[in-house]
């Protein structure tokens, strides 16, 4: 069975709403940006319920024909909304934007919206927190090689970018100089092309040599001693690589 985990209200109350009319024969839509859990939360609630994905307009119809309880996911791209008949069904859809505003409320008894990740903090760590497990299982990594707290959270796309600034991380802090150099050179083998290209390539190595000395030590004098270099050369090679 789907679980869902949530503490914002918001999505609390439409859960209540649904439970509400479970029993009812009518038609519903969550609309919110993509990768909020809305199907998540459609499957969760009517765990019974044939799924469709609205990108196929004919499985949807053949769908509609075959069941009284139905879940349209991606409603929106459904070619042809206006020819659904969902006399006696309980449809829920999800869609990840309005479309056509009174075809949608001619359509739907209720239409719910569906907050971002960033409406809601606590399913935030909450959904942080398994996508954590999911990658230390995944990649084979000890808990105790890193700090979770350090970990830069992307929430444009909601839970698709969360979960891979997640393993983006975990498997950057992983690499060893095996692994880097391995990255390296496909990068490498599949970039170099043209003329100068020693020079062109220089600051994969040297910006990251250079930021990271920069933070760790916080002096440029301290850095080119560390380095081995002139004061002035690095201080050209910052200014020639833009490093603040």
């Amino acid at each position: 069975m789907e679980t869902f985990f949530t503490t914002s209200d918001k999505i609390q109350n439409i859960i209540k709403s649904f439970n509400l009319t479970k029993t009812l024969f009518v038609s519903s839509i969550i609309i919110g940006e993509a990768h909020t859990g809305k199907k998540s939360l459609a499957r969760y609630l009517f765990p019974n319920a044939t799924l469709v994905s609205g990108e196929d307009q004919e499985e949807v119809k053949a769908a509609l024909s075959d069941h009284d309880e139905l879940i349209i996911t991606d409603f929106e791209k459904l070619s042809n909304q206006s020819v659904l008949d969902f006399s006696n069904k309980r449809i829920i859809a999800t869609a990840n934007y309005m479309g056509n505003p009174a075809l949608i409320d001619d359509l739907f008894a209720f239409i719910y919206t569906m907050p971002s990740l960033q409406e809601r903090p606590e399913d935030i760590n909450y959904i942080k927190d398994l996508f954590i497990k999911e990658a230390l299982s995944t990649l084979m990594i000890e808990p105790d090689t890193f700090n979770a707290d350090e970990i830069p959270l992307n929430l444009t796309m909601n839970t698709k970018s969360l979960k891979k600034s997640i393993f983006t991380y975990l498997i950057q802090h992983s690499m060893d100089d095996k692994d880097i150099k391995e990255v390296l050179y496909h990068y490498l083998l599949k970039h170099l092309d043209g003329n100068d290209e020693y020079r062109e390539h220089l600051g994969l190595y040297e910006i990251p040599l250079i930021e990271a000395g920069l933070k760790k030590f916080g002096s440029q004098l301290q850095l080119s001693q560390i380095l081995g270099i002139n004061r002035n050369t690095l201080r050209k090679k910052i200014h020639e690589h833009n490093i603040d």
